[in-house]
């Protein structure tokens, strides 16, 4: 009997963690982040950019093929890392949903992509109200984005027990993945394994090759995609032999290892995908393909709580356990305890004041916090209407409609507490915890009349987690210090909006999260996902870093607050010395102004990039043939090689981006793109030898 094609499933966990500005919903400067601005945007440029758009050379170093590998990746993209994408990488998020889209049409609807809880927090440490809130949230999520319903869920890290799988199973979803290590017997050939709930539900579980998946992430096979390949494509001896059996090779991994942690791993990702493909042995698939045409017979029986990151279970999210991300340092995590206990704490608090005031106003209030995810849309000002009619037990008020919202954007904040990265690093300063705790500060801050006790009740036990820092001390004194809202937002922002209205900008500001009107001295904030204003007057004495210095007086805070640069969010600082480089371009227009740090040169080629990018924009939209007034492509193209020369002269390349978009455009190497065949074939070649493209194709 004819041996079965062997299936392969390669599959990458792509997260980062929230890191927004709870108060202005922006991610602020990150300087270890150097020389992006910020941790999500340096990822995003080293690893999901690339991904997506993965360079295939041939042996002369040339480009001769780009490929969206997540075609071909089984993949899951944690909620929060989507909706930055979404605002800030539009291009990177519309692959993604495109690489999902393609893989339905190759495997009979049974895309690649996979959900995740919203917040990437430790399952089996969760509250269970919590849990299933997090569970539905990422469906929720996933078929807003997506436009189906998820097959499958990736726990995060992996973070396994009975109770967080029968929250899956009761959702509707149909499988996840763990490592070997979390099931006492792997299932033979590895197909997947059947595991039943304590409420007698079914959900299949696939275990990936933990031997593989290690040497993709923490050894050699990334130095050679071909070797790679090979090693997928032989299935290990004595394991589902049998010329009729199915079989299944899949391995998982972090998806940053693509090109963050590992520089051109997105390459030898995308040179293995081609060498699986072009063999007639090997089917590259999803897992839910796979569980399509083979459901599971064996049994499986978990070893919980565990997962793939801690070799004692899910310690290294509540204890000082060992495991670090820095083995080498000196250091102890004995925080980790304090600061879950502290935070449970709160969440405690918080659920309770939540649960006390949406009673009377809202019918379920917690099947309403089941459902506000819907309202986390770029939009969301629309959605938060009918949100309100659809949950509301009665007509509301103004006031009371803004405070149902103001307790939901509590609960989320609560929920955000437990972003699992505050504890897998090493220090309680670091930038992971530092983020929960400022959730923690915003939480508090919208907690309304007693908030003073349950700040107090937090920095109490947060005394007890210490820095391995001694000049940082305690994880209460650095919520203290560094943390909690010395300035309410409000009023930073009011400040902030009357220096940029003296520098000649609008009388009506948009600062993250709020909407600021200002006038000579009256100024009005209304903070825009919740409905909440204030009005007062705003008095700017002066304008610069070292000079800053207003005075705002805006009820209902009691006094009038002097504030200067350093009370600013750095959100804020951002904002506001953006505006006051522009100014001082436009004060000296024959001198580089603001901008002499970065030099003239980073100016060229910012300018140079912008216009190429135009150039592009043109070329690709151009109809066939061009309307009347537009300038013939001859026209185009010359400027097109006018800003090659100058990049050249600078020695500076072409960005990832234009690069991508202009192979696309000459035809991906193939021969003429779409929408260009008055282009020239010598223009199209030469375009492709500047551009560092194989000139005849693959």
């Amino acid at each position: 009997m004819r041996q079965q094609p062997l299936s392969v499933v390669i599959h990458g966990h792509f997260y980062q963690p929230p890191r927004e500005d709870p108060w202005l919903e922006e991610v602020p400067h990150q300087p270890s982040a150097a020389p992006y601005h910020d941790w999500n945007e340096r990822v995003e440029r080293e690893c999901y950019r690339a991904v997506v758009a993965s360079r295939i050379l041939d042996r002369q170093g040339h480009i001769r093929g780009i490929l969206n590998a997540l075609e071909w990746l089984s993949f899951d993209f944690g909620p929060t890392l989507l909706s930055w994408l979404e605002r800030e990488a539009p291009d990177t998020y519309a692959a993604v949903l495109e690489a999902d889209l393609e893989s339905c049409r190759r495997l009979d609807g049974h895309g690649n992509a996979m959900a995740m809880a919203y917040h990437h927090p430790i399952l089996p440490l969760s509250d269970p109200r919590d849990r299933v809130t997090e569970v539905r949230w990422g469906i929720a999520d996933f078929r807003r984005r997506f436009g189906r319903d998820p097959e499958g869920m990736w726990l995060p890290e992996t973070a396994v027990d009975a109770d967080s799988l029968d929250v899956l199973a009761a959702e509707g979803i149909r499988f996840t993945i763990l490592a070997p290590h979390q099931v006492s017997t792997v299932p033979t050939g590895g197909r997947p394994g059947r595991y039943v709930t304590p409420s007698g539900r079914d959900i299949a579980i696939f275990v990936y090759d933990g031997g593989v998946a290690h040497d993709v992430a923490f050894g050699h096979l990334l130095k050679d995609g071909a070797a790679w390949a090979d090693r997928l494509a032989t299935f290990p001896e004595g394991r589902g032999k049998g010329a009729s059996r199915p079989r299944l090779r899949s391995m998982a991994t972090d998806g940053e290892t693509f090109g963050h942690h590992h520089r051109f791993g997105e390459m030898a990702l995308a040179t293995a995908l081609e060498h699986l493909r072009a063999r007639d042995d090997v089917v590259v698939e999803s897992y839910a393909s796979f569980l399509a045409r083979h459901e599971p017979r064996e049994e499986v029986e978990l070893v919980a709580p565990t997962a793939w990151s801690c070799a004692h279970g899910v310690e290294r999210w509540r204890s000082d356990c060992g495991c670090k991300a820095s083995p080498e340092a000196e250091s102890d995590q004995s925080w980790r305890g304090p600061l879950r206990d502290a935070l449970t704490w709160l969440a405690g608090e918080l659920h309770r004041r939540y649960e006390r005031e949406t009673a009377p106003l809202l019918t379920d209030p917690w099947s309403a916090r089941n459902d506000y995810v819907g309202t986390l849309t770029p939009d969301r000002e629309a959605t938060l209407r009918p949100f309100l009619e659809r949950w509301s037990s009665r007509e509301l008020s103004g006031a009371e409609g803004r405070r149902v919202v103001e307790m939901l954007e509590m609960e989320r904040n609560a929920l955000r507490l437990f972003t699992s990265c505050a504890w897998f690093f090493d220090d309680v300063a670091g930038i992971e915890a530092r983020q929960v705790l400022t959730y923690a500060a915003r939480a508090i801050d919208l907690y309304g009349e007693g908030a003073g006790r349950v700040r107090d009740g937090l920095v109490a036990r947060l005394e007890k987690g210490a820095s391995n820092d001694a000049d940082v001390g305690t994880a209460g004194q650095l919520y203290l210090r560094s943390v909690a809202a010395a300035v309410p937002a409000q009023l930073t922002v009011a400040a902030a909006a009357q220096v940029v209205r003296r520098l000649g900008g609008g009388a009506v500001q948009r600062w993250g999260a709020y909407t600021v009107s200002v006038g000579t001295t009256e100024v009005s904030v209304v903070h825009r996902p919740t409905g909440r204003s204030w009005k007062g007057v705003a008095e700017v004495v002066g304008a610069g870093p070292s000079t800053l210095e207003a005075r705002v007086t805006m009820p209902p805070e009691p006094t009038s607050r002097v504030i200067r640069w350093d009370d600013l969010p750095v959100a804020v600082q951002e904002h506001l010395a953006s505006a006051l480089a522009l100014s001082a371009q436009d004060l000296s227009p024959d001198t580089d102004g603001a901008f002499t740090h970065t030099g003239p040169r980073a100016v060229q080629i910012h300018h140079l990039h912008d216009s190429l990018r135009k150039v592009i924009d043109v070329l690709e939209e151009r109809p066939e043939p061009g309307p009347p007034g537009v300038a013939p492509v001859g026209a185009v193209e010359g400027r097109l090689e006018r800003i090659l020369d100058a990049l050249e002269a600078l020695e500076e390349g072409v960005p990832y981006d234009a690069e991508t978009r202009l192979w696309r455009l000459l035809g991906n190497g193939e021969g003429r793109g779409e929408g260009q065949r008055e282009l020239s074939e010598s223009v199209i070649q030469d375009l492709r030898r500047r551009l560092g493209f194989a000139v005849s194709g693959p």
